[in-house]
């Protein structure tokens, strides 16, 4: 996704679908789905998405491709994947920098132990992945409650494996602050640590505060104001990336979103026009 105009953007959710289907022309910039959500689906879901493909540029970000995971990639998925990114003229496809299956699905993201072993392990993974799909990819950075084993910090891991694997990194910046506060470190170092080079687009959510030193990533709140200052630095590091309102459930009003879209994209205006006049 490296046209300029290609900005802002919303995550495609069945639940939101009627509401999607009534936006305006230039409320959004692209929308972005899991591509296993949507592969094959026919009726109502299948007609709306052909709507709405027609009229936005689509991005996705796959969640069960287990790219850290013990058994070897599912190449029939790979393929299906493939066909459906082609289909669809998606320019920017991400996956998780994690593992979800282990003789089956887990349904959910479980975070790699931070070791050169795993660094080798999930790059190669990344860079096959990557030949399947003809394609770059771009891994995000998980939120993770407990990590199985530290023997590096999580930033010189995501470093070295965006590396070793040659790939780009969607920069989750809710994850950011969530680990920031429950592993204790600075989430704004984190983020001028990480290499400007590879991050290609961002994502923003809302999360839980269980207690001031337990974030909970929920993907079904609005974005909170830390998040939002966060977001704003991270665009000043980075740039005016592809971003991406990610809400998954607890749907507001459209307006809310919308609200929330408009102020993703005032923030990137306005680094965009500072970068322009530096």
């Amino acid at each position: 996704m490296t046209t300029s105009r290609l900005f802002t953007g919303l995550g495609l959710r069945r639940g939101l679908m009627p509401e999607l289907l009534t936006l305006e022309e230039g409320a959004v910039d692209f929308l972005e789905c899991a591509p296993e959500n949507w592969i094959a689906v026919g009726g109502a879901y299948g007609r709306g998405l052909a709507q709405l493909t027609e009229r936005f540029a689509l991005a996705c970000h796959g969640l069960s491709l287990s790219l850290g995971g013990s058994l070897p990639l599912d190449r029939s998925f790979l393929d299906q994947t493939r066909d459906f990114l082609d289909r669809y003229q998606v320019r920017l496809y991400s996956e998780h920098l994690s593992y979800c299956s282990d003789d089956g699905h887990l349904y959910d993201l479980l975070p790699m132990p931070f070791t050169e072993e795993a660094v080798h392990h999930v790059a190669a993974r990344i860079r096959q992945a990557q030949d399947h799909l003809q394609r770059r990819i771009a891994v995000e950075n998980i939120s993770y409650y407990a990590a199985p084993y530290q023997a590096m910090s999580e930033l010189d891991f995501i470093r070295a494996v965006l590396d070793e694997a040659d790939c780009d990194l969607l920069l989750d910046v809710n994850n950011v602050f969530v680990n920031a506060c429950n592993h204790a470190y600075d989430a704004q170092a984190f983020l001028q640590g990480l290499p400007q080079a590879r991050v290609i687009g961002m994502h923003v959510a809302g999360h839980y505060d269980e207690a001031p030193d337990l974030k909970v990533d929920t993907h079904g709140a609005p974005v909170k104001e830390d998040v939002w200052s966060l977001f704003a630095m991270a665009c000043k590091c980075f740039g005016a990336k592809p971003t991406v309102l990610e809400r998954d459930f607890n749907y507001p009003p459209l307006a809310e979103l919308l609200d929330e879209l408009a102020r993703m994209r005032a923030v990137q205006q306005e680094v965009a026009h500072a970068r322009s006049v530096a």
